[in-house]
Parts: structure tokens; C-alpha cells; sequence
């Protein structure tokens, strides 16, 4: 483990942004965590990001399960599943915005042989994944940079990727509308953009005090300055200019198993062998056992100051993802495809550019 590129003040500050109570967190402390998000983001995946590897592996998403299939299966089937959405190929070239330690962007050019640049803009992060995808041999067509969200058109220049894809990242930017539009303007025309968002659903009503503690939950424990709704992500994708090609809610399908099971810490619902050591970590004594050797090496200075606080964090996130998914008033999975779609003046008459 190591420190280089994180900061311990970053990490110990993470938690002062919310007001513990979801009853007193007010417009003040929200417009503060939009406006500081990048110190947010940044604070959180400083102390998170070992946690989530130890805990989930190098995909840092969720996904749907079959019965009987393995952890690391559905996690990859979930990525080639966008992949093919997208109609990824070889000789395109496609932007991960958000990329985590570069998981799915591994798994989609193996999966696919396109050529896709990882942009993130916590640089332990970013190192880790450079370091991952050389031992995987994939440095030739995987790379990654650090970058803002809310600029990646002035770092990457428009119309420069044939497609764009996002996991579970895009709730992290301060608004849809500016990440968005930064998306639209970096799709080359017609191209494409596939999105596994985190949404409140229809059902979520934020006058409901146990709705809103849900949502602050969630914020808390995955350092999201402010969680929104399906319609504002549609809507959003549809004000900057997208076409919407198709529209799913994944975590609305009749799965047998559901997309929260590793959290519950129930072993019983582990679907294979190997999936029983996944879900021990977030048991009782799981959860004891790994905060108290964060701890320790905290107290040795082998990881950042706070970074205990962000493990804490975590387990608040565990138990208000499962809430919100067992009540239906959260899902990880809101799933977009849409299409940048653009016209051009010829002969005096418009034509639409695909």
C-alpha cells in the first residue's frame, strides 16, 4: 500500500461535507459539496479505493446475477453487455469517463479490440490502473489520464471518440446537464453513449423522511455531493442534445437474485464456492475484522489518515444501497443508450449526420 499520490487531509476532511443527520443536512451543505466536489470525490477514493479492491476486486460496479453464476462473471458480462450496446470494435476509439482502477476498461478491449482512454480525475487511481493494465499486458490499446469531468472537451478536443461510456461514475459530477454536455461535445456525429447511472427512482419521494435518509445514506457512504432522479438524468440527456435509442432500469427486472445480495452479508446467498469469501467481508464479523486492521494500519501510517472514517463510511453505504434496492427507490443500473445526433446545411436543406 502506499501514500504517494493521496492525500491525508483530503481523506480526513471527507466526512465533514454532510451533516450526519439526513434531517439537518440542508441547501448550505449541499451546494457545498457541489461546489468542492472535485476535493469530495477526491477525499473519498483516497481512502476507498483499496477497500473497494479488497472488497469487490477491479470493477467497481454492481450488476445483475444469474443463479448460479460467479461474482467476477456477472461483473465482466455486465461490461460486455454496454459493450454491445455500443457496437464496440476493433479501430475505435473510446473514452471510460470515470474509469476507477481501470476494470471494465480492461475487460471491454479484450472483449471488444477497441482502443479506450480511462479518464479520472483522482490520480491514485489512475496510477493503479496504468500499473494493472501493463502486468495485463494491454498498454498498447488501454490507457489512462487524469481529468475533470466537467472539462473533457478542452483535454480531449470535440468529436474525438467514436463512442463514450460511463459506469456508475457520472453521479459524481456536480450536475448531468454539465457532464452531459461534456460527452456530447467530445462523441464524434452519431456516435454513441452508454450509461450505467445511479438514480433515485419514481417511487423516491424526498418529503418522505425515510426516503431522504435513504438518498443522505447513500451520499454519505459513496461520495456523492447530491443524489438525483431518473427523470433528471433523462432529462438532462435529452436538454443537451442526446437521442434516447434505449431506456432500462436493470435493478427493475424480476431477478431471482438480486443486484445487492454481496452487500447483505447473508453467506447463504453466495451462488458459487469461491463467492463466499466476497460476501464474508461484509458480515458482522467481516466488517470488524477489516475496519480494525485499517486501524492499525492507519495508526502506522501505511494508509492515509482518515481512511478508517472512509471505511465507516462504507458500511453506512452497504446499509442504504440495500434499503433503497429492496424498497426499489434506488438504482445503480439506470441504463441509457443515446446517440449524438447532428445536422449539417446542404443545398439549403438539412441533413441529419448518423
Amino acid at each position: 500500500m502506499g501514500v504517494e499520490t493521496r492525500s491525508a487531509a483530503r481523506v480526513s476532511n471527507y466526512t465533514k461535507f454532510w451533516h450526519k443527520s439526513s434531517k439537518d443536512d440542508n441547501e448550505a451543505h449541499r451546494s457545498g459539496r457541489l461546489e468542492k466536489y472535485t476535493d469530495l470525490v477526491n477525499g473519498y477514493y483516497d481512502g476507498a479505493t483499496e477497500l473497494y479492491e479488497f472488497g469487490w476486486g477491479e470493477s467497481f460496479h454492481f450488476c445483475r446475477f444469474y443463479k448460479g453464476e460467479a461474482f467476477i462473471q456477472a461483473l465482466a458480462r455486465h461490461e460486455h453487455y454496454l459493450a454491445s450496446l455500443l457496437n464496440l470494435r476493433p479501430g475505435m476509439k473510446v473514452l471510460d469517463v470515470g474509469c476507477g482502477v481501470g476494470g471494465p476498461a480492461r475487460e471491454m478491449a479484450r472483449f471488444s479490440d477497441a482502443t479506450i482512454v480511462g479518464v479520472n480525475n483522482n490520480q491514485y487511481q489512475v496510477d493503479r490502473a496504468r500499473r494493472k493494465t501493463a502486468r495485463a499486458a494491454l498498454s498498447d490499446r488501454v490507457s489512462f489520464v487524469k481529468g475533470d469531468f466537467m472539462k473533457l472537451s478542452e483535454q480531449f478536443g470535440e468529436a474525438s471518440f467514436d463512442a463514450i461510456y460511463a459506469i456508475e461514475a457520472t453521479c459524481h459530477a456536480p450536475t448531468f446537464e454539465g457532464i452531459y454536455g461534456e460527452i456530447y461535445k467530445c462523441l464524434k456525429p452519431g456516435g454513441l453513449f452508454g450509461v450505467y447511472e445511479w438514480c433515485m427512482t419514481d417511487a423516491w419521494d424526498p418529503s418522505i423522511p425515510e426516503h431522504k435518509e435513504i438518498a443522505h445514506g447513500i451520499e454519505i457512504g459513496d461520495g456523492i455531493a447530491e443524489m438525483r432522479t431518473l427523470a433528471a438524468a433523462r432529462k438532462a440527456l435529452k436538454a443537451v442534445g442526446f437521442e434516447i435509442l434505449h431506456e432500462e432500469d436493470l435493478a427493475d427486472r424480476p431477478d431471482p437474485v438480486p443486484w445487492y445480495y454481496p452487500l447483505e452479508g447473508d453467506i447463504l446467498k453466495s451462488q458459487t464456492l469461491w463467492d463466499i469469501f466476497t460476501v464474508m467481508r461484509m458480515t458482522t464479523v467481516g466488517k470488524f475484522f477489516t475496519q480494525n486492521a485499517v486501524w492499525g494500519l492507519e495508526k502506522v501510517g501505511l494508509v492515509p489518515k482518515g481512511t478508517y472514517d472512509v471505511g465507516e463510511s462504507l458500511k453506512i453505504a452497504a446499509k442504504y444501497l440495500v434499503a433503497g434496492g429492496q424498497k426499489k427507490l434506488f438504482t445503480p443500473m439506470a441504463l441509457w443508450i443515446v446517440r449524438k445526433v447532428c445536422f449539417r446545411k446542404t443545398d439549403r436543406r438539412l441533413v441529419l449526420i448518423t
